[in-house]
C-alpha cells in the first residue's frame, strides 16, 4: 500500500506540472498512468478503466477550483455562459459516467485511446475552429453541455479540450473561453463523479478503499501532489519552449494511445 500510495503521489506530481505548463487536462495524464498502475497492482481487469476514469474525475474537482479561480480574479470567465451551459453538463456527465459503467474495459480503451489521437492531432497542428457564430441561446447552449458532458465523462476529462474550441467557435476571445472552459471543469467534474460513485457501489471486486468507482488512496496522492506541482509548471512555461514541448507532449499522447489500442488485440 506505502508502494502504491507513492506512485499516486508521484503520478500527482507530473500531472499537476504538465497541467501548469503545458495547458492540458490532468485528465489525459492521470487515466492512462492509472491504467498502467492498477494494471501493475492486479486489480481485475473489467475495473481498470472505470477506476481510471472515475479517480481522474474525482481529482478535477479540486483542481478545476483552483484554477477557474484564478482565471475569474483576471475577469475571465463568462458567468452568464457558464449559467446556461450547466444544466446541460451536468446532465450530460452523469449520463457519460452511466454509459461507461455499462461498457467493457476494452471499450474504454479503444475510445480513449482514439480520443488520444484527437488530442495530438490538435496539439501538433495548432488549429482552431474559425469564430463564424454567436453564442447560442440557452437551449443550445443546454444541448452543447450534454454532448461535452458526455465525451468528458467518457474519457475523465474536464473537458477543456471541448469546450474551448467549442466557445472559440461562437466567438469568445480564447483567453476568457479558457477561462470559461476551467469554470465548466467544476460541474462536469461533480457530475462524472456522482455518476461513477452510483454506478459503482455494490460492483463485485473492486479493490479496498474504493468509493464506487473512485479509487481512494489514487485520489487522495494525486490531489495532494497536483495542487502543489501546478503553480511550478505555470512558472516553468515561463522559461521552457512550450510550443515544442507541446508537440513533443503530442507525440507521448499517440504512442500512449497507441499502445492503449494495442492491448485490445
Amino acid at each position: 500500500m506505502l508502494t502504491t500510495f507513492v506512485l499516486y503521489i508521484i503520478l500527482g506530481a507530473v500531472a499537476g506540472i504538465l497541467a501548469g505548463l503545458l495547458g492540458i487536462g490532468g485528465g489525459l495524464v492521470i487515466v492512462p498512468m492509472l491504467t498502467f498502475s492498477f494494471t501493475w497492482q492486479g486489480i481485475p481487469h473489467e475495473h481498470i478503466l472505470h477506476l481510471a476514469l472515475g479517480t481522474s474525475m474525482a481529482t478535477i474537482i479540486f483542481t478545476s477550483i483552483s484554477s477557474f479561480m484564478a482565471h475569474n480574479r483576471r475577469g475571465a470567465v463568462l458567468w452568464n455562459v457558464f449559467w446556461r451551459i450547466t444544466p446541460g453538463i451536468l446532465v450530460g456527465s452523469f449520463a457519460g459516467a452511466s454509459v461507461a459503467s455499462m461498457l467493457s474495459t476494452n471499450v474504454l480503451k479503444g475510445f480513449f485511446g482514439i480520443f488520444l489521437y484527437f488530442v495530438s492531432y490538435q496539439m501538433l497542428t495548432g488549429k482552431k475552429p474559425n469564430p463564424s457564430r454567436q453564442t447560442p441561446g440557452t437551449p443550445g447552449l443546454i444541448a452543447a453541455g450534454g454532448g461535452i458532458g458526455i465525451i468528458s465523462a467518457l474519457v475523465g476529462i474536464g473537458g477543456g479540450t471541448l469546450s474551448v474550441p467549442f466557445l472559440v467557435w461562437c466567438n469568445t476571445a480564447i483567453q476568457t473561453a479558457i477561462g470559461t472552459a476551467a469554470a465548466i471543469g467544476l460541474p462536469i467534474a461533480l457530475a462524472g463523479s456522482l455518476g461513477y460513485v452510483v454506478n459503482g457501489i455494490g460492483v463485485q471486486g473492486l479493490p479496498h478503499l474504493s468509493l464506487g468507482y473512485i479509487y481512494l488512496p489514487a485520489f487522495l496522492g494525486i490531489v495532494c501532489m497536483s495542487v502543489i506541482t501546478a503553480p511550478w509548471g505555470a512558472k516553468l512555461a515561463h522559461t521552457l519552449p512550450v510550443a515544442t514541448l507541446k508537440k513533443v507532449f503530442a507525440v507521448l499522447l499517440i504512442l500512449v494511445g497507441t499502445r492503449m489500442l494495442m492491448s485490445l488485440f
